[in-house]
């Protein structure tokens, strides 16, 4: 029995102001506890759809989600939060909370009846802000930080809330290279040491090549190829998903793959 396991999931957008309209459609998607899972594709083609599915922010038309074979229904919300945390793309900094305070909402599931953190919760929340090198803003309000601070924050968060599936999506998009490779290998050593299962969205090729396990390819709303990166991740495949001419080096000390894009 597959940890997580998506059959025949059905889900679509109304039209827009421009007429298009969008529908998701996933008949097997089935992923493995401790697993590091890139899902990649095109503009368009659903992947962050997917994820706030797998989120519980959008909810299917039909179709069953389980983990270990129990399904989403299943849990209440603390339930879920424990076993499921999401970090968006962007987050609007619109209320005046600070850094701590942010990261601290993490450990929401386990507060007590009256909503009061204990020592325990502020450990984790400072272990969290030290891995992700926050500290020196705890206190700012979100609204003063930059954007690359602010993604770190609500991976913080996410980190603190303990959960042992991290949903992450476009987690580099306002990163600094060095903050990018502590962000990746981080949830590398959740997966590797804690069996963590991570779920990424992302449309860097060359972070997928290197930290993935598996590879979700997605396109037209639905997916395209899954498998382990060793037997997916080929030029063919990358061609027929996003149209480019690519080269793909698997590095012969290990697994990491290195893509090189050919203008066209």
């Amino acid at each position: 029995m597959a940890f997580i396991e998506i059959k025949d999931i059905s889900f679509h957008y109304g039209q827009n102001s421009h007429g298009n309209s969008f529908k998701l459609s996933i008949q097997n998607l089935e992923i493995e506890k401790g697993k590091f899972v890139d899902i990649i594709g095109p503009n368009g083609c659903g992947k962050s759809t997917l994820l706030k599915i797998l989120a519980g922010i959008n909810t299917p038309f039909m179709g069953s989600i389980k983990i270990e074979g129990n399904d989403f229904s299943e849990f209440n919300r603390n339930e879920y939060s424990k076993k499921i945390s999401y970090v968006p793309q962007s987050v609007p900094a619109i209320f005046p909370f600070s850094v701590y305070e942010i990261v601290m909402m993490g450990r929401t599931p386990y507060l007590n009846f009256m909503g009061f953190d204990k020592k325990e919760d502020r450990l984790i929340v400072d272990e969290a802000m030290e891995i992700l090198e926050l500290n020196h803003i705890r206190n700012k309000g979100i609204n003063e930080i930059s954007g690359g601070e602010l993604q770190r924050v609500f991976i913080a968060r996410a980190l603190a809330q303990r959960s042992e599936i991290i949903l992450l999506d476009e987690p580099n998009s306002h990163l600094d290279l060095q903050h990018q490779i502590v962000i990746f290998d981080l949830m590398e050593k959740l997966c590797s040491n804690n069996n963590f299962t991570i779920i990424t969205v992302s449309h860097d090729l060359n972070m997928v090549g290197i930290y993935s396990d598996e590879i979700v390819f997605m396109k037209g709303g639905t997916i395209a190829i899954h498998g382990d990166k060793k037997s997916i991740f080929t030029k063919e495949n990358i061609s027929e998903i996003f149209n480019v001419d690519t080269q793909v080096n698997f590095k012969e000390y290990g697994k990491a793959a290195n893509v090189l894009i050919k203008p066209q």
